[in-house]
Order: structure tokens, then C-alpha cells, then sequence
């Protein structure tokens, strides 16, 4: 009776965290899905400058250096910028959580100028774009994750006027 008893109750350890474990696996994989090394890939944060232009690019932690997928976004923005030369632009720099307050305003400040700097060199006069950096102060998402993380880790594209 005993060894039947522990026989069932090691039976439900063992199929509970089977069913732990696939959730977990689960929730891993989405994240997986939105983040490339730790640069987000996703849409659902993203808007949109003009149809089929987004208007954001992600970053690396601590980086400002473009992504290949940020300067095939920057390229599209550059081609509509040339189309309507009528629109300036913000750039605006974001960061993360993570780091002071400094360190992040900083950050901000040379990724928006990396996006302007690409634009400039498809075309883009200096005249039509500001920057400004908003550091860690305006976060996309408020959660304290790396999903959370990547998706602050950016550039965004606004018009001006």
C-alpha cells in the first residue's frame, strides 16, 4: 500500500513538472521570437512614419551601432524623407532602465545621431532633422525583462511639422 502511494504521488511530481516545464519553454520561445542576440525584433511596438515605413530602429545593449535590419528601416525613411521634402524630423534617442541617468541621456543622444547620420547619407539635408535624447525617461514598455529591455533600446523617427 505504502510503495503504491509513493509510486502515484512520484507519478504527479514528475508529470507536474513536465507541464511546468513546456509553459516555461513556451514563454521562452515567444521572447526568442522577438529578440535576435539582444536587439528586438518585433512589430508591436512599432508605428508607423508613413505606410510601410516604421518608424523606429533597435538597438544593442550599450550600443549604437546600426543593425542591418535598422538601416534597411532607415533607408525606407530616407526615401520617403526625399519624396516629401516638405517634412522635418525628430530623432529621438532612447535607452533602457539599466545605468544612470547620464550614462542613458548620453546613449539616447548617439543613437538618434547614428539614425541621422545614415539618413544624411541617403540624401537627407542636416536642416530637416533634429535630435534629442530622452535616455531611460519614456520607455515603450515598463517591464524590468530583457524583452522589456530591447524594446526601449531605440531610435524613433517623428515628424516635426
Amino acid at each position: 500500500m505504502n510503495l503504491s502511494k509513493i509510486l502515484k504521488n512520484t507519478f504527479l511530481v514528475i508529470l507536474l513538472s513536465m507541464v511546468v516545464s513546456a509553459c516555461a519553454t513556451k514563454k521562452t520561445a515567444i521572447i526568442d521570437s522577438q529578440i535576435q542576440g539582444d536587439v528586438y525584433t518585433g512589430t508591436d511596438t512599432v508605428e508607423y512614419l508613413a505606410k510601410g515605413v516604421p518608424d523606429r530602429v533597435f538597438f544593442a545593449t550599450n550600443e549604437s551601432i546600426l543593425t542591418t535590419m535598422s538601416r534597411d528601416t532607415l533607408r525606407k525613411q530616407a526615401a520617403w524623407l526625399r519624396d516629401n521634402p516638405s517634412v522635418n524630423v525628430v530623432l529621438e534617442g532612447h535607452a533602457d532602465e539599466r545605468g544612470t541617468r547620464e550614462y542613458n541621456l548620453a546613449l539616447g543622444e548617439r543613437r538618434a545621431n547614428a539614425a541621422k547620420d545614415y539618413l544624411m547619407t541617403y540624401g537627407v539635408s542636416a536642416d530637416r532633422i533634429s535630435v534629442i535624447s530622452y535616455g531611460k525617461e519614456r520607455p515603450v514598455d515598463s517591464g524590468s525583462n530583457p524583452l522589456s529591455w530591447s524594446k526601449n533600446r531605440r531610435a524613433v523617427t517623428v515628424k516635426a511639422n
